[in-house]
């Protein structure tokens, strides 16, 4: 049955009929009641507003933006997992300015709406029905669902260090009669539907109540005004217009307290050692005004950390200091195999190694005779912090050959078949080399989201290249994928994860199981309780009731995997029989960052994640781990240089061979 709204004055006058027509369905109000609810006309027939945003997380992952009149019942309940009926749901669309990062909606309220009854007076007479207005990507996506109560983009007010604790903001009532009360305020224990709560009483109908002011208001005009609130924890924290000492102080004491990884053993900077760093620094760039040391000082604080979601960002002033510190190489580049050879890979054409004789599957032994696995230990790459030794032994082999242009250095190498040979090289303004060994040398940024098609052999192939795409499209294509290999009864299915830098998951995985996989459970830092606190409880996978058959998954990783790409990969990795084939695990940089953005002097921005996931044994969920290759294929001299795609051979040949 099609909910009805109220689009205006004139449709209440057609209310009474269209009630004693819906008044059949078995949990509706009785029609007395719906009567003496809508008998008056001045009522709120719809509500709406404007309302701006600083931190654009939604406008990234969605291209269909969806306001929700959204059951409150769960909170009334305090249950975080109670599903909010879709039925219950009415929806309008959300129009977007991105320019000036504002939105506006208008949502009107249905004539005879499907929430659940509240008895907030605790009378046991009757009950309410309450809503908030809410931000609801694609309303007709098949997997949408909503638990507890909505806190993102609401019209209420939560407090997250408190279960959110609804604080404030506007909430929509719907009364079946004159008899029912509402809170006037949230009384002794500050706690929202409590016993203690004073008391108002409340007209039959809709209205609009405003727990902002002191007593709560109760608003009965025909469209109220419900701003939209991002909320305090996901909106952007800018220090920018402050001094350096100033911006640094306020940014480090919220970081200090915050940051996701405290107490973590190896994962938890040393705080104290850090400031002592970085603070004479941020002074010394202040008294100087200078802007390039004020940069530097702070990418050294990044580098403190040991996780890959903390990353500084410094726009044209950054690519001005790395164009002046690593603009120059040498010509060629260097893979490190797994008997801890560094293999030259890539030998630029007409470059500085190629006129001294270095040809690819040379031997690089020494820069300025140190051995290369001890000199390369020595760098600091521009590109940290990392979660694991292996992402910064990677970038430290990339950075050991970057240099200021015009900088001269001794290489000893040995060509293949030949004896060493020592070189004096000077670094040119060249990028390809560093592109050469890039973790994500030939994506293109271009292609669609997901790419798939059945290969000669019969298998089913699907590339996810990003999660950080319009989600609604993702979620589209993965699923025209799975009809596709469903159709051409393939063999079995490779999904290729290799080049996905993450965004936010999609549980694609659910799409080929039907039961749900237990995932880790968020913890934030509490200011009231001192200590890491669980946001509800513990995750798990969302799956459909009638999965696709597509035979057995073979997923390739690599260590580009990155972040919401992890816990795809996560979700492919539990299937029934499924294999994992890579050379090495995804990156192992898993953490929640939507509440850890933060603006600083000169245009810079740092992010650091405050949400992190643990297990039930308080360890880290797959953050310093990633998810590891259950076939590993060996990166040898052979497949460092083949222009073959080994890990691809191996899935695909494992798939035949369990045919």
């Amino acid at each position: 049955m099609p909910h009805l709204t109220l689009h205006s004055a004139a449709r209440r006058l057609l209310a009474l009929t269209a009630v004693v027509a819906l008044a059949g369905c078995a949990a509706a109000p009785t029609v007395d009641q719906q009567a003496a609810a809508l008998a008056s006309t001045d009522q709120t027939v719809a509500v709406g507003g404007t309302f701006s945003y600083t931190n654009d997380v939604f406008v990234n992952y969605h291209s269909r933006h969806g306001v929700a009149l959204v059951d409150l019942h769960g909170f009334v309940l305090r249950d975080q997992e109670w599903r909010v009926p879709l039925a219950s749901v009415e929806f309008a669309q959300l129009k977007v300015d991105q320019d000036e990062q504002s939105a506006s909606y208008q949502i009107d309220l249905p004539l005879r709406p499907a929430a659940q009854l509240n008895d907030i007076d605790h009378d046991g007479q009757g009950g309410i029905k309450l809503y908030t207005v809410a931000y609801w990507s694609d309303p007709f996506g098949d997997r949408e669902t909503m638990y507890g109560w909505p806190t993102y983009l609401t019209s209420l007010r939560t407090d997250g260090e408190r279960g959110d604790e609804v604080t404030g903001g506007k909430l929509v009532v719907w009364s079946p009669d004159a008899a029912q009360q509402f809170p006037s305020d949230f009384g002794r224990d500050n706690l929202l539907f409590t016993g203690d709560d004073p008391l108002l009483p409340l007209p039959a109908g809709y209205a609009v109540v405003d727990l902002d002011t002191r007593p709560f208001t109760v608003d009965r005009t025909a469209t109220p005004n419900m701003p939209l609130y991002e909320g305090d924890a996901l909106g952007t924290k800018d220090v920018s217009q402050l001094s350096y000492r100033n911006a640094f102080g306020q940014f480090f004491a919220q970081a200090r307290l915050a940051y996701a990884f405290n107490g973590m053993p190896g994962k938890q900077p040393d705080w104290d050692g850090l400031f002592a760093s970085i603070a004479p620094r941020v002074l010394q760039a202040e008294a100087d005004n200078d802007a390039r040391a004020f940069f530097l000082a702070m990418r050294d604080f990044v580098n403190g950390f040991h996780d890959g979601h903390t990353t500084i960002y410094g726009g044209d002033l950054a690519d001005e200091i790395d164009d002046e510190l690593y603009g120059g190489g040498y010509g060629f580049a260097i893979r490190e195999l797994d008997d801890g050879r560094a293999l030259v890979t890539y030998v630029m054409k007409d470059g500085p190694a190629e006129a001294a004789g270095m040809r690819e599957g040379a031997e690089l032994h020494s820069l300025n005779t140190t051995p290369v696995a001890e000199a390369a230990a020595t760098i600091v790459p521009p590109t940290g912090a990392f979660s694991t030794e292996r992402a910064l032994r990677y970038d430290q082999l990339r950075y050991l050959l970057r240099a200021p242009i015009g900088t001269t250095a001794q290489f000893s190498f040995s060509n293949p078949g030949g004896k060493p040979q020592a070189v004096e090289l000077t670094a040119v303004a060249e990028q390809h080399s560093l592109h050469a060994t890039s973790i994500y040398r030939g994506a293109d940024p271009t292609a669609a989201p997901i790419e798939y098609w059945v290969t000669d052999s019969n298998i089913g192939y699907v590339r996810i290249n990003t999660n950080d795409d319009d989600l609604d499209l993702l979620d589209d294509l993965f699923r025209r994928a799975m009809e596709s290999f469903e159709y051409n009864d393939v063999t079995g299915v490779m999904v290729d994860l290799r080049q996905n830098s993450g965004g936010t998951s999609l549980d694609l995985a659910g799409y080929l199981t039907d039961t749900p996989e237990p995932l880790g459970t968020l913890e934030y830092f509490n200011t009231a309780s001192g200590i890491f606190a669980a946001d509800g409880p513990r995750d798990q996978s969302s799956v459909t009731s009638n999965p696709y058959e597509v035979g057995n998954i073979a997923l390739l990783v690599g260590p580009a995997c990155f972040s919401a790409c992890e816990l795809e990969a996560y979700g492919f990795s539990k299937l029934t029989d499924a294999i994992v084939v890579g050379y090495e695990p995804t990156a192992g940089v898993v953490a929640e960052v939507s509440r850890g953005s933060f603006d600083l002097p000169e245009g810079i921005n740092i992010q650091m994640p405050t949400g992190r996931y643990v297990l039930p044994d308080a360890s880290l969920f797959l953050e310093g781990s990633g998810v590891a290759p259950t076939l590993r294929v060996p990166f040898d001299g052979k497949t460092a240089l083949s222009d073959d795609d080994a890990v691809y051979d191996a899935a695909e040949q494992a798939l035949l061979d369990s045919e």
